[in-house]
This record gives structure tokens, C-alpha cells and sequence, in this order.
């Protein structure tokens, strides 16, 4: 089973990570934005091959979860690190607000259906993760879930937890690799983002007033979000905080731990035996 490889930014295992002392920059001596382009680059180029590995050894799937405030950069995230990858290799699933289907079937329904199979890479940009985030700071938002027990019981978001860590180990244990990734944006980075978006034309579809009133809940879901990353964060499914306010370190640095985790699993081509290497020749020569 997979387990976390090591990096700074790696939630601890044992509960004690603290969102208010996490970083939201990169630490002193970073590279340059050029310099950190160029690595990026170099490290997709190397995550194509491991993609390819990954479909031909067909045992193992990954699974890369990506959770943050607004304006994170969730998106141009998932679209750097995997743009040089085969998309028949990978499926990006959105979970948003869940249909009347999803609500008549338990929180981790939907998510089950959009794993990726084997030999793939799956991508969910948001996920079960909203059933702990944003309902927790709604939690009206339950009500449309009709269980028929207690929901203002603080319990509920511990067993969901609970729900969680097992499903995900359920996961590893059957050949997922599971990283998940908190981006770590600073509430002024934010701002100066949601500014942008209205200043400029071709982004201003990306705003919209009730990201205002989240934002107003800021506190809150910080809280959230340090009571789910402590509660799940496992070596066999970890969470890496990463600091967003800089989007070139921040898309260097997922996609770094990204090729490290897929490295870890010993990838290699399937070896054809003596005898299968004699039928390919034999095969050869017949070819005209």
C-alpha cells in the first residue's frame, strides 16, 4: 500500500497541523517565476512518461484531489501539472452542488461512480471534501440530505470523517494512489485576485456576489478545513497544504510531489518472456 512521501508541506498524521501557521508564499530563496516555468516543464515532460507506465502496468490508479477557497487557483493548477499528459490517460471530475439523484444516495455515492480505473488519472476539483467544507459552514444545507438522525449532533462531522479514512484506505488497499492538496491561499491574495476578475473583461465570468458572501464566512471555513485535514490526513491518502499565493511555486510544487508519489510505485513496462520475444521476431518476419 502506498504511503506519503516526504515534503514540507505534508499534513501530519497526528493532528496537529494549524492553518493559521501554514504558509501562504514560498519560502525565502525560491527560484524565479522563468526558472520555476522551466522545471515545470521538465517535470510534466517526465510525468508523460510515467502516465504511460502507470496505463501499461494497468494495477495501480491515481487519484488527485484538489480542495481551496476561492480564487485558489484550482484550476490553472490541474491544467499545468497534467497538460502534457495523454488525455486518454486522465478524467477530471467537478462535484458542485449535488443533484435530487446524488441527495437520494449517501455523501460518498457520487464520488465512488467518478473513481478513475486502472492504468488512469483522476482528478476531482472539489470533492467528498465539500460534505465536511462548505456543508459544515451551511449546515442548512443538510436538510436536503433527509438523514434521518441528529444532524446537529457535533459527532456528525467526526463519523463523516471516520467515513472517509476508511473509504480512502479501502482505496489504497485495492491499488489507488490518493493525494489530496489544500491550496493554501492568503485571504489578501484573494482579495487582489477577486479584484482582477472584475477589472478584467475575459475574467469577469469567473465572479460573481455570493463569492463575496463566502468570503465574509472566511474564518469559518478555515476552521473547517483544519478539523478535515487533521481528521483524514493519512499516510495512505495525505494531504500536502501547499502555499498558493504564488501560482508558478504553486504549480511546480504539486506536480513535483505528484511525480514522486507515481515514482515511488516501481512503475515499469511489462516484460515479454523469452518465448513471447521469439514469437514478436517470428511475427516480425512475416510482415511485408
Amino acid at each position: 500500500m502506498f504511503e506519503a512521501i516526504k515534503s514540507p508541506y505534508l499534513v501530519p498524521f497526528d493532528g496537529s497541523f494549524r492553518v493559521g501557521s501554514a504558509p501562504t508564499a514560498p519560502p525565502d530563496g525560491t527560484p524565479g517565476k522563468g526558472e520555476l516555468k522551466d522545471r515545470l516543464e521538465e517535470t510534466v515532460d517526465r510525468l508523460d512518461d510515467l502516465q504511460r507506465r502507470l496505463y501499461a502496468d494497468d494495477r495501480w490508479s491515481v487519484l488527485l484531489v484538489f480542495q481551496a477557497m476561492d480564487a485558489a487557483g484550482k484550476d490553472s493548477t490541474i491544467r499545468a501539472v497534467l497538460r502534457g499528459i495523454n488525455p486518454q490517460g486522465c478524467q477530471v471530475s467537478s462535484f458542485k452542488q449535488p443533484s435530487k439523484r446524488e441527495l437520494d444516495h449517501d455523501f460518498l455515492w457520487r464520488i465512488n461512480s467518478a473513481l478513475p480505473e486502472r492504468g488512469r488519472i483522476g482528478v476531482f476539483n472539489r470533492s467528498h471534501y465539500e460534505e465536511v467544507l462548505v456543508v459544515r459552514v451551511h449546515p442548512e444545507y443538510l436538510g436536503g440530505q433527509r438523514i434521518p438522525r441528529d444532524v446537529s449532533s457535533p459527532d456528525l462531522w467526526k463519523e463523516r470523517f471516520e467515513s472517509i479514512r476508511n473509504f480512502e484506505e479501502h482505496l489504497a488497499r485495492n491499488g489507488y494512489l490518493v493525494l489530496k492538496f489544500f491550496l493554501n491561499v492568503s485571504r489578501e491574495e484573494q482579495a487582489e485576485r477577486f479584484r482582477r476578475r472584475i477589472d478584467r473583461p475575459d475574467k469577469n465570468w469567473k465572479f460573481s456576489e455570493g463569492d463575496l458572501a463566502e468570503r465574509e464566512l472566511w474564518d469559518h471555513y478555515m476552521e473547517a478545513y483544519e478539523a478535515a485535514l487533521n481528521g483524514t490526513s493519512k499516510p495512505w491518502a495525505p494531504w500536502y497544504s501547499i502555499p498558493a499565493d504564488d501560482k508558478p511555486f504553486l504549480r511546480h510544487t504539486v506536480a513535483r510531489i505528484v511525480e514522486g508519489s507515481i515514482l515511488s510505485l516501481g512503475l515499469e513496462f511489462p516484460r515479454v518472456s523469452e518465448e513471447g520475444r521469439e514469437e514478436l521476431r517470428r511475427l516480425r518476419d512475416t510482415i511485408v
